[in-house]
Order: C-alpha cells, then sequence, then structure tokens
C-alpha cells in the first residue's frame, strides 16, 4: 500500500512514521508513506498557502492553488483509490472504516489547518472526509498519524501474528475481553482458572462472556450494532 500525506508541518509526521509497527511495515516493503510538504507547491510570496475568508470571521484558509497544484503533481504519479481530508466534520473513524481503507492500494491524505481549506476543493478534490472524534485539533497530522496507524497495522504480514488484530476490540461491535500474563498468581491476585485449563473451547466461550460483559458496561451502544 502506498499514501501521500500533504501537509503544512511534515516534521510533525516524523516520529509516528519511524518506530514500532509503521516502522517495520516499511521496512518489509508493505507500506509506503510519502509527506509532502503543501509550501513547495505555493506560487506566492514567502511559499503562502493561506489567505483571508470571504466575509470576515476569525481565522485563515487554507488556498486552493497551492492544493491543486499538489494533488496535481501527484496524481501524474499514482492512481488514488481515495483522496482523504482529515477534519472535524468528516465521518468518525471506526474500525470497519480502517479495515476498508486497508484494503486499497493507494491513500492520499489532506491535513487541514487554521479555518480549514476552501471548500471548493473538498467538493471537486475529495472522495472522503474523516474524523478521529468529535474534538478540534491544531491540524490534520496528528489525526492522519491515527489513521495511517489503524490501516497500516491491518496490512498482511505487518503484525507478527496476522490472527491478532482480528480479536481486537470493535471488530465484532465487542471490546476485548481482559487479558493476563505470568505470573498467574501475583500478590495473591490469580488468573481464572479457565485460562490455565488448556480447553481451548472453554476459554474461547469465557472470552467471549468477558466481551460482551465489558462492553455492556461501558460501551452499550455498540451491542446495538452486534
Amino acid at each position: 500500500m502506498r499514501i501521500d500525506i500533504i501537509s503544512v508541518l511534515p516534521e510533525l509526521l516524523e516520529s509516528p512514521f519511524s518506530h514500532s509497527i509503521l516502522k517495520r511495515a516499511k521496512a518489509k516493503g508493505l507500506l509506503e508513506i510519502n509527506v509532502h510538504h503543501l509550501r513547495q507547491y505555493s506560487t506566492f510570496k514567502h511559499n503562502q498557502v493561506d489567505d483571508y475568508q470571504f466575509g470576515g470571521g476569525a481565522g485563515m484558509v487554507m488556498m486552493m492553488e497551492p492544493l491543486v497544484n499538489a494533488i496535481e503533481d501527484l496524481q501524474k504519479q499514482v492512481t488514488y483509490d481515495e483522496v482523504i481530508y482529515l477534519t472535524p466534520d468528516g465521518k468518525t473513524l471506526d474500525q470497519r472504516m480502517a479495515n476498508t481503507l486497508s484494503l486499497k492500494g493507494n491513500l492520499l491524505m489532506i491535513c487541514g489547518h487554521y479555518k480549514g481549506i476552501d471548500e471548493r476543493f473538498r467538493e471537486h478534490f475529495v472522495t472522503m472526509e474523516i474524523s478521529i472524534g468529535d474534538f478540534v485539533l491544531s491540524g490534520g497530522e496528528l489525526a492522519a498519524a491515527v489513521l495511517v496507524d489503524a490501516i497500516g497495522r491491518l496490512l498482511p504480514g505487518v503484525l507478527n501474528d496476522e490472527t491478532s488484530a482480528l480479536f481486537d476490540s470493535f471488530q465484532d461491535n465487542l471490546l476485548a475481553p481482559p487479558v493476563y500474563t505470568r505470573p498467574d498468581d501475583f500478590r495473591g491476585w490469580k488468573v481464572p482458572e479457565v485460562l490455565l485449563s488448556g480447553d481451548h473451547r472453554k476459554i474461547d466461550e469465557w472470552r467471549h462472556e468477558e466481551a460482551l460483559k465489558r462492553t455492556k458496561e461501558r460501551r452499550p451502544d455498540l451491542l446495538k450494532k452486534h
């Protein structure tokens, strides 16, 4: 998979993509991530990429021309399955969306800043708008990092155990059950006996019941989907 990201502050994305699972995915050649500095596509003085909004009001707006220059230049090299704009008013990211996007070949992400991007760019170039929650960040870079991580870990061969992602929270609209590791008795706090039994059928049943219980307690809204 190839993911291109257009950003005003590309340095914010250096660390998230240089460690852990995403670093491994890139090293294996399973994921290519390219971050492009929007100011390189500006033809204005001082590489300007924003201007005052028509109608007045506080806050600047990202301009059409640098964004169009950037996407049209990239589209000469790549055909994108989705052009994604990270924005608070987009559709909220969930596991199903991450699953779907992980099956794509090439993605382009646009990181917003200021009051957002010119609406005409959204109308003519953006195919998908995604939010990571009902709150506002200083820019779309952190949201892009979250989205790339959610997608990247699902690519075949990225995780050491490819079945691991299948049992994550939200994959079946349930939260994941409790997990334990050694020692089985710490200060008298013991691991449930069923997990030590070796009976995989009973263990699976226990995990499913615990997942249901935890979801009912913490996210009952998910049970409607389940």
